[in-house]
């Protein structure tokens, strides 16, 4: 007589469902996938509309000549594309005897509106008398600075650009000599800087207008 104790039958195989399009699984991975993918093809996309332009790798003032030496390469991606044409591509051959037309500030795009040819762009010597205590010791031919005017009009009262505003901004320092051999006695000393017509003519009109104008050199770089 034969006895079934102590045995067991297996348990019946179970298959592993393929989800089904109603599975919501399904779809949440679909969305990853597909937001993955338009987020890597929009950063793609970004890097492609990239392009390399010229860019001043020092401070450079009005009437500096440009050349290769002068410049550094800057990686940037423009919104609009029309605005490229505002500057230098840097697979662009530069112009030759290119000059500044007004400063550039280190790291800035070079704007095509801001040079011309050294011939088209005439640069004037403006000499300037100013307090020593007001122009930093390491001020010297070739500096770049702004010209700083203070001082009250004739009437008595602050006039306009006599409140600390910047009068040349981004001129080039042609001759700095030092202060015994320019007015030691006054205690000032002189600077000739290279300016435009223009601003010359501006920096004129806005000391004429000062009762007791006072100037402060504050250097770039």
């Amino acid at each position: 007589m034969s006895s079934n104790l102590g045995s067991s039958e297996p348990p019946p195989a179970v298959r592993a469902a393929t989800p089904g399009w109603r599975d919501a699984r399904l779809w949440v991975g679909a969305a990853i996938v597909a937001v993955s993918v338009i987020a890597g093809a929009r950063v793609m996309g970004t890097a492609d509309d990239s392009v390399e332009v010229w860019a001043v790798a020092s401070d450079m003032g009005t009437g500096d000549t440009v050349t290769a030496d002068d410049l550094v390469v800057r990686q940037v991606r423009f919104v609009d594309p029309g605005q490229l044409d505002t500057y230098f591509p840097a697979d662009e051959e530069l112009p030759a005897d290119l000059s500044l037309r007004r400063g550039v500030g280190a790291g800035e795009l070079l704007p095509r509106a801001a040079v011309g040819a050294s011939a088209d762009t005439e640069t004037l010597h403006l000499p300037v008398a100013v307090d020593a205590a007001l122009v930093p010791p390491s001020v010297q031919s070739g500096s770049v600075v702004d010209v700083y005017l203070t001082g009250a009009s004739d009437e008595g009262s602050p006039a306009a650009g006599g409140r600390g505003r910047a009068v040349l901004s981004g001129v080039t320092v042609i001759e700095a000599p030092p202060l015994d051999e320019g007015f030691a006695v006054t205690g000032q000393r002189q600077l000739v800087l290279g300016v435009g017509e223009d601003d010359a003519a501006r920096f004129f009109r806005q000391v004429g207008g000062l009762d007791a104008p006072t100037l402060t050199i504050v250097r770039r770089g």
